[in-house]
């Protein structure tokens, strides 16, 4: 019998393979999407975020390739909503891998707050010299976005012809995105208010 979570998440599947990338609006629960936008608050009222870095190591700060500062979240000290929203990608991976056979073994997220004026130059998220990130997945907390807002996800499609085409995804609360890290450059527009998300990277072992 299929159940809701597998249609839910074959939603995800077939926009991978239709258009390169997956879009769905109902990963969680509101209250749970609520939940999370004030987890992050909390945490970087506390002063646990950090500047966010460039390249594999990401311990440098280039500011002018990106702007937002991040916090990694952590199983051992994850709160009950960091919980439940990692028991649900995880049950994501168990089905891409019964269904897609992707191998996958791990996932990595943090919490990435963008502040005004703030953005993320060009990029492919899957590193020259380390293959194990296979799909990203970013989940907005945006509860209140609008178009004014900014800091759009453009994502750069490949053509067939070799051209590319540019699609722009809002970053709507609650909203989950998700696509290969290792084939689709992606860039955060210029934020003209705070920006909120999880991303992260699911994972194979290699």
């Amino acid at each position: 019998m299929t159940t809701y979570l597998e249609t839910e998440f074959d939603g995800l599947v077939d926009g991978i393979l239709e258009r390169g990338y997956g879009v769905a609006d109902s990963f969680l629960a509101p209250a749970q999407v609520v939940a999370l936008q004030q987890q992050l608050t909390a945490r970087r009222a506390a002063g646990q975020f950090r500047a966010a870095g460039v390249g594999a190591g990401q311990t440098t700060v280039e500011k002018s390739i990106r702007g937002d500062d991040i916090l990694w979240l952590d199983t051992a000290t994850a709160t009950a909503e960091e919980t439940a929203f990692l028991a649900k990608i995880e049950a994501f991976m168990a089905y891409l891998n019964r269904t897609c056979y992707l191998g996958l073994a791990g996932h990595e997220f943090h919490y990435a707050h963008y502040p005004a004026g703030s953005f993320y130059k060009r990029h492919l998220d899957q590193f020259r010299t380390n293959a194990a990130r296979k799909l990203s997945v970013i989940y907005y907390l945006n509860l209140a976005w609008q178009p004014a807002h900014g800091g759009q996800l453009a994502v750069y499609l490949p053509q067939p012809d070799g051209t590319e085409k540019t699609t722009l995804i809002d970053p709507i609360g609650g909203r989950l995105v998700c696509f290969d890290s290792g084939l689709l450059e992606h860039e955060v527009l210029p934020a003209h208010h705070e920006r909120l998300s999880l991303t992260g990277w699911l994972r194979r072992a290699i």
